[in-house]
C-alpha cells in the first residue's frame, strides 16, 4: 500500500485547494513524518464512529457487516449501565440512559469483538441565560496599575470588572491565562502554553498571598518602579521578582498558614488530582533536567503514578509542594475575580480564551503522548491574509489518541478552562472537524488535513458547557468546510463573528441582520490592527516594514473605508465614524454577545500580535497607554452608554 492510499484510509486529506484557490499535494517525505507520527488507528469493524446519544432524543446506530446475533454491552468502569441484542444491522438505544462517558463492547455471533466511546450529553450545548450582553476585551498581561509588578494581575482584573460593570458591560474578555514556561520568560505568547490544564502565576498578586513576606521588597523599589513605568512588559524582570516572593510565601505557609488554609490547600489538591500532582512532578523533573521530556531518563519519559508517588516523598517533595501552591493561588484569586462578577450581577462574567495547542516539550504533551502528537505541528493553509500559510508551532491532539481514551484529555481541558469562566472561546475551533498539521521542519503550506472525530468533540464540548453552566464559543474564521457552522450551531456551540471579515464580493459590510443570534460579535482580533490604527493604515506600513505581504493595497484600504462609511450612513450612525460608531453598528446586530477591545475605547494604534513575527514586533509585551485608574476618565462614557443602550436593556 503507497502513502498516499494509507493515508487517505486514516482519514488524512493530502490534496486541498487552500483560501487564494490554489491546489496543493502534500510532498512524500513529509506524509511519512506525518503517517509515522499518528497513534496506529485500528478500523472499526462493527461501527463508523464513536457513539453519541443526545438525552431525551430517539436514537440508533447502523451497524456495518457482522454476524448476527451481536450484543452490546454499556459500561462504566466494571458497572454495566445497559446491556442487550440485536439480530440485524440497527441498534435502537434506550431512552432513559443517564447522561455521562462510557465504554461500549460490541460482540458477534462468530466471537469478534469490539469496544468503542459511547456518550450520552444533552441536546445541546448550554445557551446562556441573557439576550444580549456586552463585554470589554482586554489583554491582561498589559494592563497598568499604580499598584503591580509591572504586568497587570488578577487584582488588576479585580478593577477592570468593577470598571466594566461601571461602563454597563456584563464581563470581562481575557487573553488565554495558561501556564507558560517559568523559566523562559521571553517565551510569552498566551498562546504557546506549556499547558492548557493550569495557571500562568505571573498574573498572581503575590502580596494578596496571607504569607507575602514584605522583605523580598528590600531594595527593589526602584526595580519595580520601572517595570511599572515601562511600556513593554519585561516578563525577565517580572518572573524574577514574582517568583521569589512566592517562593518566600511558600516557605512561611508551611510554617505559619491557619488551619483553615491549610485545609482549603488540601482540599484543592484532592480537587485537582491526580493532575495537579503529576504536573508539579513533571515542573520539577523539568528543572532538574533540563532538557526536553523525550531527553530525559527512560524511566521518567512517560508519566507513571508510583514513580510520582515516590517523587513526592524524596527530597523533592517541598519542591512539588511548591508548585501546587503556587496553583492553589492562582485559582484562588481567579476564582475571586468570577465570584465578583456575580456579586455585581453581571450575566456572562470572564470570557476566557483557550489555545489551539501546546508547546510539544510542555507538560500537556509528556502526560497525553498518544492523544497529542508532539512531532506535527498546528497551523492553517495559505489564505489571503496570511498568503505563506501558517505554522504555529503547536501540539495538538489527534484523533486516534482521543477515541482510545474516550476523549477524556479533551474534557479535562475544557473543564480547566470552564472552571471560572461564564463563555470561553475555542481558537481555531475549525480543529474539531480537521486539523492542518505540518510536521517540523517543513514549510506551512506542505500540511495535510487530518480528519477529526467532529461529531464526538461536539457532543463531549455539549456535555461539559452544560455541567459548568458555560456558553463555548468557536473561532470559527478561515477556510471554513461546508455545512461546519450549521453542525456548531446545531450542537448549540456559537460562531464568532468579525466585522473585519463580514464583507460580501464586492467589498461591502454585512448588514447588521446577517450577524447570527448566537455568536459573539466584534470589530477585530488580537491578530489584526485596532480600530484606530486601521483608519491611519498603520498596520499596513508595518507589515510592509517588515517584510510580510498585508494582503492589502492602499487602495483597498481606501476602498474599506468608504464602505464602513456607507453602512454606517444607512443605519443613520453619525459619528464622525470614531469607535463608538462602530460599537453602535455591533450592538445593533442580533449576535448575543458583543466585545469591545479596550485598545479600541483608548484609541490604541498598535495590536496586540502581527502573525508571522517572533522578535520583529513586540508581541504580546505592549502594555495599554494608560493606568487602570485614569482609563475611565479617558472614554467618552456617554457616548459608549448610549451606543449599547439597546444591549444594556436586555
Amino acid at each position: 500500500m503507497d502513502l498516499y492510499t494509507k493515508a487517505k484510509e486514516l482519514g488524512i486529506q493530502t490534496e486541498f485547494v487552500d483560501g487564494q484557490g490554489h491546489r496543493h499535494v502534500t510532498d512524500a517525505v513529509a506524509l511519512k513524518i506525518i503517517l509515522a507520527a499518528l497513534p496506529i488507528r485500528v478500523p472499526y469493524r462493527f461501527l463508523d464512529e464513536a457513539v453519541v446519544i443526545r438525552s431525551g432524543q430517539p436514537s440508533r446506530t447502523e451497524l456495518k457487516a457482522a454476524t448476527f446475533p451481536l450484543h452490546w454491552k454499556i459500561a462504566s468502569g466494571v458497572k454495566v449501565i445497559a446491556e442487550g441484542d440485536t439480530g440485524d444491522r440497527t441498534i435502537t438505544w434506550p431512552s432513559d440512559l443517564p447522561e455521562g462517558s462510557y465504554r461500549l463492547h460490541l460482540t458477534d455471533a462468530a466471537s469478534m469483538t469490539e469496544e468503542a466511546p459511547l456518550m450520552v450529553v444533552p441536546p445541546k450545548a448550554f445557551g446562556g441565560d441573557f439576550r444580549r450582553s456586552w463585554l470589554i476585551a482586554v489583554q491582561l498581561y498589559g494592563v497598568r496599575s499604580g499598584r503591580n509588578w509591572g504586568i497587570g494581575d488578577f487584582t488588576d482584573l479585580e478593577g477592570l470588572i468593577r470598571l466594566a460593570g461601571q461602563l454597563g458591560a456584563d464581563g470581562v474578555g481575557l487573553n488565554p491565562l495558561h501556564v507558560l514556561f517559568d523559566d523562559r520568560p521571553g517565551d510569552c505568547s498566551p498562546y504557546s502554553p506549556n499547558s492548557r490544564l493550569f495557571l500562568n502565576a505571573l498574573y498572581i498578586d503575590v502580596e494578596k498571598i496571607p504569607e507575602f513576606q514584605p522583605s523580598v521588597l528590600a531594595g527593589k523599589g526602584d526595580a519595580i518602579a520601572r517595570l511599572r513605568a515601562a511600556d513593554i512588559v519585561d516578563y525577565p524582570g517580572v518572573a524574577e521578582l514574582k517568583w521569589r516572593a512566592l517562593r518566600a510565601a511558600f516557605e512561611a505557609f508551611r510554617t505559619q498558614a491557619s488551619a483553615s488554609r491549610k485545609q482549603d490547600f488540601d482540599a484543592f489538591r484532592a480537587e485537582r488530582a491526580p493532575l495537579l500532582s503529576r504536573f508539579a512532578c513533571f515542573e520539577v523533573l523539568r528543572h532538574k533536567f533540563g532538557k526536553p521530556w523525550w531527553e530525559w531518563p527512560e524511566e521518567w519519559q512517560r508519566p507513571d503514578e508510583a514513580k510520582c508517588a515516590a517523587l513526592r516523598q524524596g527530597p523533592d517533595a517541598a519542591a512539588i509542594e511548591f508548585v501546587e501552591f503556587v496553583q492553589w493561588t492562582a485559582d484562588r484569586q481567579l476564582g475571586a475575580c468570577k465570584a465578583l462578577t456575580a456579586s455585581l450581577g453581571m450575566k456572562v462574567g470572564l470570557y476566557l480564551d483557550v489555545a489551539v495547542g501546546v508547546q510539544s516539550d510542555g507538560f500537556d504533551a509528556w502526560n497525553e503522548q498518544i492523544a497529542i502528537s508532539r512531532h506535527l505541528a498546528v497551523g492553517a493553509p495559505p489564505d489571503p491574509l496570511n498568503t505563506a500559510g501558517q505554522n504555529w508551532g503547536l501540539a495538538g491532539f489527534n484523533a486516534a489518541g482521543l477515541e482510545m481514551q474516550s476523549f477524556e484529555p479533551y474534557r479535562e481541558m475544557l473543564r480547566a478552562s470552564m472552571r471560572h469562566a461564564g463563555a470561553i472561546r475555542l481558537d481555531h475551533v475549525l480543529g474539531l472537524k480537521r486539523l492542518y498539521l505540518v510536521p517540523h521542519g517543513f514549510a506551512a503550506n506542505n500540511g495535510v488535513y487530518v480528519q477529526m472525530p467532529f461529531e464526538a468533540l461536539l457532543a463531549a464540548t455539549a456535555q461539559e458547557s452544560a455541567a459548568h453552566r458555560c456558553v463555548v464559543i468557536g473561532e470559527d474564521l478561515g477556510t471554513v468546510p461546508e455545512g461546519f457552522r450549521e453542525k456548531m450551531a446545531d450542537w448549540g456551540i456559537w460562531s464568532y463573528q468579525v466585522m473585519m471579515f463580514e464583507r460580501d464580493d464586492r467589498g461591502a459590510f454585512r448588514d447588521i441582520n446577517h450577524y447570527l443570534p448566537n455568536a459573539l460579535v466584534t470589530f477585530n482580533t488580537h491578530d489584526l490592527s485596532t480600530y484606530a490604527g486601521w483608519r491611519a493604515f498603520a498596520d499596513l506600513k508595518l507589515k510592509r516594514s517588515l517584510g510580510i505581504d498585508p494582503g492589502e493595497s492602499d487602495d483597498a484600504r481606501w476602498h474599506a473605508l468608504t464602505m464602513l462609511s456607507e453602512a454606517l450612513r444607512h443605519h443613520s450612525i453619525d459619528r464622525g465614524y470614531d469607535f463608538y460608531a462602530i460599537a453602535a453598528f455591533l450592538a445593533r446586530t442580533p449576535s448575543r454577545l458583543m466585545a469591545i477591545a479596550m485598545e479600541d475605547l483608548l484609541g490604541v494604534i498598535d495590536q496586540p500580535n502581527i502573525p508571522g513575527t517572533v522578535n520583529e514586533h513586540p508581541n504580546w509585551r505592549r502594555k495599554l497607554p494608560l493606568a487602570l485608574d485614569k482609563i475611565i476618565s479617558a472614554i467618552d462614557v456617554a457616548a459608549l452608554k448610549e451606543a449599547t443602550a439597546e444591549r444594556a436593556a436586555n
